[in-house]
């Protein structure tokens, strides 16, 4: 199983929009996928919450793809506390990560991408090499519809490699 992590707790978001785009293509490339949205989880500690979170998301997935927006030049805290207070060993080693950056900016997350990047090296994920960065995403939507078709076509490239890796 694929799961794709919308890496912010802000609700409506851009990222959770990329998110369920992501979840429509790969599911039309009959690929099993689920969406984890952190909007309304309490990570702050290994909860009975976070065990059954982890349960449910975590540990069945095979490949992770996350879809992260740019905060202060890096990720959203509430995405490095899932990595943090799950179990390292069970959850991340050995498994395979694809990075998407979501920013209203120019440069996409790049900064933060290449944080996740060395977070996921650090608990032993294998990271894909072809990292999207998705700048200026607030024009690239009309209503909750992506339009910007070379986007769309870098995204089914990048995914199309990620189901290959």
């Amino acid at each position: 199983m694929y799961l794709i992590i919308s890496g912010t707790n802000r609700k409506d978001s851009f990222t959770l929009r990329i998110a369920k785009l992501y979840q429509s293509i790969l599911k039309k490339k009959n690929i099993e996928v689920q969406v984890l949205s952190l909007v309304g989880l309490d990570l702050m500690d290994r909860s009975p919450a976070v065990v059954q979170l982890e349960k449910k998301w975590l540990l069945p997935a095979e490949k992770y793809i996350f879809i992260s927006p740019e905060y202060n030049g890096s990720i959203p805290g509430v995405l490095k506390c899932l990595i943090d207070v799950s179990d390292v060993k069970k959850v991340w080693k050995g498994k395979k990560a694809l990075l998407t950056g979501v920013s209203k900016g120019r440069a996409g997350n790049l900064r933060g991408m290449d944080h996740l990047t060395g977070i996921m090296h650090y608990v032993g994920t294998v990271v894909h090499p072809n990292k999207l960065p998705i700048s200026v995403v607030d024009t690239l939507f009309k209503e909750d519809e992506l339009e910007h078709q070379e986007t769309i076509r870098e995204i089914n490239r990048q995914l199309d490699e990620f189901i290959q890796f």
